[in-house]
């Protein structure tokens, strides 16, 4: 598809004037999700109350999971989830995923309060640190069979900088009861848990280091793509390119990531429509600069307390088998692992007069710090 020149310069400065002001990967995430929040409202009434701001040493805490979405019984509304989450996550939370999900609000039970968020899905596809351990890309029907991912493991500020709040929803994530919890919604034999981190080579560290034998570090993942125009700017441009293509979307509207390809195509139109040299140069610029904004995550899995899931991926082994690890993964064991950890830092915390009071949301706080 070749486009008008005008047209092309118009498409060329959008993106120009979006991806342009980006210098890190914090002034990306901090001005898309400050966008995403001022479209759909700030919030009428606080929410700061439905979150965790409690002085409790970490060994008086005890925990319930809440599950999200009408199947469950005694469940959280999805909006609820959502509208929270928002609040809370820098991340840009979409409300419809394709594919089987599990998603959770963690209240601690004595305050009664949120005290982070949980969202379990498929497994990626394709994985680098993933074909490095199993030696060979994964066979996908034993890869969806036993393995799933997390891809939203957000905890509220401040009780995830108090108390390694971040730390705690990823061993939640890897106890036998959050497999059992999978494994039954997606009707599969869950055996591997995979996740990342959200921001990458931007920092050395995350918030799943440091969790030995529960979850390893893999390595880092390849990122190779354009960071994803938001909200206006992205229906801006789908609805020109949508007029100019004969009314009708660059993609099938049941493509899996179709916002991703459409924007690929949109690029690629671009470079093939525009003769201008000068503006073909900038453009050409502004994007490559913007591929450096994403960054090669690192990757992290856990086994359950599995001794041969790697044999069971590869098709060497049937069954699965438990390992001496196998106990360590029950909540009660995980939980009172934790405790430890978090009366160590909730300690070192109150003695260095360093220890948070205020709750951190976006719907009522611009000024937040996003990468800890």
């Amino acid at each position: 598809m070749i486009i008008s020149e005008s047209d092309a310069l118009w498409a060329a400065d959008q993106f120009i004037d979006y991806f342009g002001r980006f210098k890190t990967i914090e002034d990306y995430i901090r001005v898309t999700k400050e966008a995403a929040v001022n479209e759909r409202g700030k919030s009428i009434v606080s929410l700061k109350d439905e979150f965790f701001n409690e002085d409790i040493h970490p060994e008086e805490m005890d925990f319930e999971v809440k599950f999200v979405g009408e199947r469950f019984q005694q469940s959280v509304p999805q909006a609820y989830y959502h509208e929270l989450l928002t609040a809370t996550s820098s991340a840009i939370i979409e409300k419809n995923i394709p594919g089987r999900e599990l998603r959770w609000i963690v209240y601690e039970k004595n305050s009664g309060k949120i005290i982070g968020f949980v969202r379990f899905g498929s497994p990626t596809i394709n994985s680098k640190p993933r074909n490095k351990w199993l030696g060979e890309p994964a066979n996908l029907s034993l890869l969806n069979r036993h393995t799933c991912m997390g891809f939203a493991i957000v905890p509220s500020q401040p009780f995830g900088y108090n108390y390694l709040g971040g730390k705690l929803l990823a061993l939640l994530c890897v106890s036998h009861f959050a497999r059992e919890e999978v494994s039954k919604v997606f009707e599969k034999d869950i055996a591997l848990f995979e996740t990342t981190s959200l921001y990458g080579s931007t920092t050395s560290a995350s918030q799943y280091d440091g969790l030995k034998p529960f979850i390893r570090y893999k390595g880092l993942t390849d990122s190779k793509f354009l960071p994803l125009l938001h909200n206006e700017a992205f229906h801006r441009l789908h609805d020109r390119f949508t007029r100019l293509n004969n009314n009708t979307p660059l993609t099938d509207n049941r493509a899996s990531s179709k916002k991703l390809k459409r924007q690929t195509k949109m690029v690629s139109i671009i470079r093939n429509s525009l003769k201008d040299k000068e503006k073909l140069k900038e453009f050409n610029d502004v994007i490559n600069n913007a591929f450096t904004l994403t960054q090669r995550k690192r990757a992290y899995t856990s086994d359950y307390g599995y001794a041969n899931i790697r044999e069971v991926l590869l098709g060497k082994d049937e069954k699965l088998v438990r390992g001496p690890n196998w106990d360590k993964f029950h909540l009660d064991n995980i939980i009172s692992w934790w405790k430890r950890k978090a009366t160590k830092r909730y300690e070192n915390l109150k003695r260095d007069n360093r220890f948070r009071t205020e709750v951190e949301l976006w719907t009522e706080d611009d000024d937040i710090q996003i990468i800890r």
